[in-house]
């Protein structure tokens, strides 16, 4: 029998993101289309992730001005466009792609949003964190327990197994908690004092006799008004720090067109 070594013919589909999923892919692929090459029929789905775009960060995909799903299968010629989440599209029966999100919206963080994990517990939201998880851990327990997946790391919600999770664009952590209001409209649900900064559980309001012998001469005569935390009994006081936090708090809450909502 004759052997051949000749390579299935190769072929072009055209792509292009919009809603600010451009940003994630190499500059020069920005804002234009771009030519994905490919052989046989590849899933859509794997076609957009190589480009650089998890799955969780789109919520339709037109594939020649038809509504399709991450099953679809490239066919030669075909013109792909990919959208976010909370972004205008052709107005034409679309295919949802993202699952609708826990309510209420309860996260799991990787290893690189520490101080995100925090300011979000310190906004009243339900935040899993451990320096100590790896990829495999997270994964598992979003699946098992219905959370969010929040990171830096784009390859970890590339995996098939995630239905969740959104990917923290900024470096600085104020801007990170304003993305993740927006991208899951969390403004309004804020509650200040709720959960533990540290652990991440709840607190319950204490009488000052049940905690004054723990706190500090200066922290007992001035202040009256404490919380304790359920899990850890970590005590919370309005101290000098309060009125701060209220300014950061208001400001974090008016709107930022320069944030990422998508």
């Amino acid at each position: 029998m004759a052997r051949t070594d000749e390579q299935p013919e190769q072929f072009i589909a055209a792509f292009r993101c919009f809603g600010g999923l451009d940003k994630l892919l190499t500059r020069r692929c920005r804002n234009r289309p771009i030519e994905y090459r490919f052989r046989g029929h590849p899933g859509v789905k794997d076609a957009i992730e190589a480009l650089g775009v998890p799955h969780t960060e789109v919520d339709a995909i037109l594939a020649n001005g038809r509504s399709v799903g991450f099953d679809y299968q490239l066919q030669p010629g075909d013109v792909i466009a990919v959208y976010p989440v909370h972004t205008e599209m052709p107005s034409q029966p679309l295919r949802p792609l993202t699952p609708q999100p826990p309510d209420p919206a309860v996260f799991i963080l990787d290893v690189h949003l520490g101080k995100l994990a925090r300011l979000l517990r310190l906004l009243g939201f339900d935040c899993l964190y451990d320096n100590q998880y790896g990829d495999a851990e997270i994964i598992q327990l979003a699946s098992d327990r219905e959370r969010i997946i929040l990171t830096r790391d784009r390859g970890l919600l590339k995996h098939r197994q995630v239905r969740h999770g959104y990917l923290v664009r900024s470096d600085a952590v104020a801007v990170q908690v304003r993305e993740v209001l927006a991208r899951y409209r969390l403004s309004a649900r804020v509650q200040l004092w709720r959960r533990c900064m540290s652990c991440n559980g709840l607190l319950e309001q204490v009488d000052k006799s049940a905690v004054e012998q723990r706190l500090e001469p200066k922290t007992r005569l001035y202040y009256d008004d404490f919380h304790r935390c359920t899990t850890c009994g970590r005590i919370y006081w309005p101290g000098s720090h309060y009125a701060g936090i209220q300014r950061w708090l208001n400001t974090l809450l008016e709107p930022d067109p320069s944030a990422p909502t998508s």
